[in-house]
């Protein structure tokens, strides 16, 4: 059995596949925070629940926002700040008992994506993760592109560009990211980030899925700020696409299951689009 976890900023989410590749019990906790001992005995006993329910010593694969693995073999992620820093892999091998795989959760995302056999005709395809942050990850004829210092597609950290500030005006407050930069567009493209722009327009703080259902609602500051968010991830987008022009964007993440992105997203992208195909989130 094959156990694959997804961990991000909020959730350790694991799924448990057979030989075949068919999901066969899946679950999710709470991503521990600030100790990373906890984290370790999250990640450990949905291991130990795993084996025990289908009484195997199942391979571990996680995928984690980030740079997964360093030379020195540690993780870097800063929105999972409780394993950021340490030796994760390591760590795990050795309370699991057995070796386990790390790898930038996006880029693991975009490879599942290149090898549905939906999309296996599509030779360059980048996946684009809208979640707790924003990630990326390109593939080419099936194999991912991880670059020297394993960043490529972490489009997240990108700087807002010049025409997103002539958008947002230019007192737009840059805000430090956890990476240490400011202005990276995590900071207001990620679920988080549409939850803070509604605050800063409107000073009142709302979860994203409180700002859906409003919008769903047909709410007015609800649809203002849809229209809002949906310009700016244009305009990034929009220079990401012009640089990297993929065969195929594949969106994931928790703000893929919002129908406003995928409707309304190639329209409003200047640059040319190439086919999109949202991945609802579970």
């Amino acid at each position: 059995m094959y156990y694959g976890f997804d961990i991000g900023g909020t959730k350790i989410a694991l799924g448990v596949f057979d030989s075949t590749r068919r999901l066969q019990w899946e679950k999710r906790v709470p991503t521990p925070h600030t100790s990373y001992g906890a984290f370790l005995d999250a990640v450990c006993e949905l291991v130990a629940e795993a084996d025990q329910r289908f009484g195997v010593k199942g391979s571990v694969g996680i995928g984690i926002p980030g740079m997964p693995e360093t030379e020195d073999g540690t993780l870097y992620a800063a929105n999972v700040p409780a394993a950021s820093g340490k030796p994760l892999r390591a760590d795990l091998s050795a309370r699991l008992d057995r070796d386990v795989r790390l790898d930038n959760d996006a880029n693991c995302f975009a490879l599942s994506e290149a090898w549905d056999d939906e999309f296996t005709q599509y030779p360059l395809v980048m996946g684009l993760i809208l979640g707790t942050g924003v990630g990326g990850g390109l593939v080419l004829n099936g194999k991912p592109i991880t670059g020297q210092s394993y960043i490529t597609g972490e489009f997240g950290h990108m700087r807002l560009p010049v025409d997103a500030l002539t958008l947002m005006g230019f007192d737009f407050p840059l805000r430090r990211c956890g990476c240490g930069q400011m202005g990276c567009i995590e900071n207001y493209l990620s679920g988080r980030g549409f939850a803070w722009l509604y605050q800063h327009y409107y000073d009142q703080s709302l979860q994203a899925p409180e700002i859906i259902a409003l919008w769903e609602q047909g709410d007015e500051r609800a649809h203002a700020h849809v229209e809002r968010y949906l310009d700016l991830l244009a305009v990034c987008l929009g220079n990401i696409l012009t640089i990297v022009d993929p065969d195929l964007l594949v969106i994931g993440g928790g703000l893929s299951n919002f129908t406003a992105i995928t409707t309304q997203l190639a329209e409003k992208t200047a640059a040319p689009s190439p086919p999109c195909c949202p991945r609802a989130a579970h």
